[in-house]
């Protein structure tokens, strides 16, 4: 801690990322032990999150993220996927393929901004909202290769009909944003993608990346 920052938002920050990091929730005892303050600390912090919807607490006495988090969540979205259309549009339209950024939401890849190209005669509809497995489909895959550090050396993850039949991807993850896992990539009509697509993808990726530091 600095002479500059708050030690009491410092804390509620933490409370946070605790509640965030567990699915059961946590008491205030187990609170108290991970912060390293006592109770009545925890206490304090827990009433005023509440007061804000950003903690709720169970019958059992267990704190738990709260809705208010959602809400704060779902502006986020516009923000990142305004920082991210210029590189999506510039993919798409280099490569004639539809390009999109996906995020990772709970358990699954949530597409949160989606390009489609202007001079192809058809390519892949896929819309901004679009859900799937995280383990299912380049832009997820990409996004668990760079969580368990095992994506190649070329940097993308590719794929063929794991979303849509007839249908490959390629995709690169986002590198550098801390608390933020998601991917650039793209989706094209091919039985597979051709060579220049990855490492394109790639360079899309990072300057998605550099536009949300």
């Amino acid at each position: 801690m600095t002479a500059e920052t708050s030690q009491t938002l410092d804390r509620g920050l933490r409370v946070l990322k605790l509640l965030a990091d567990t699915d059961h929730g946590l008491t205030v005892t187990e609170l108290s032990n991970r912060l390293g303050v006592n109770r009545t600390v925890v206490y304090r912090l827990l009433a005023t999150l509440e007061q804000h919807a950003l903690v709720r607490r169970d019958l059992g006495g267990r704190a738990r993220v709260g809705l208010g988090v959602l809400r704060l969540g779902r502006q986020v979205h516009p923000l990142v996927r305004e920082a991210a259309l210029p590189a999506l549009r510039s993919l798409a339209e280099d490569i004639g393929a539809t390009a999109h950024l996906t995020l990772v939401d709970g358990s699954e890849a949530l597409a949160v901004a989606v390009v489609e190209p202007t001079w192809t005669d058809y390519h892949v509809a896929y819309r901004a909202g679009f859900r799937h497995p995280l383990d299912r489909g380049a832009a997820g895959r990409a996004i668990l290769a760079a969580r368990q550090g095992t994506l190649t050396d070329p940097g993308y993850t590719l794929t063929h009909g794991e979303l849509e039949a007839g249908a490959s991807g390629a995709a690169a993850p986002l590198v550098g944003i801390t608390g933020l896992e998601g991917s650039v990539g793209v989706v094209m009509l091919a039985d597979a993608v051709p060579e220049r697509v990855g490492p394109r993808v790639v360079d899309a990726a990072r300057e998605v990346a550099d536009a949300l530091r």
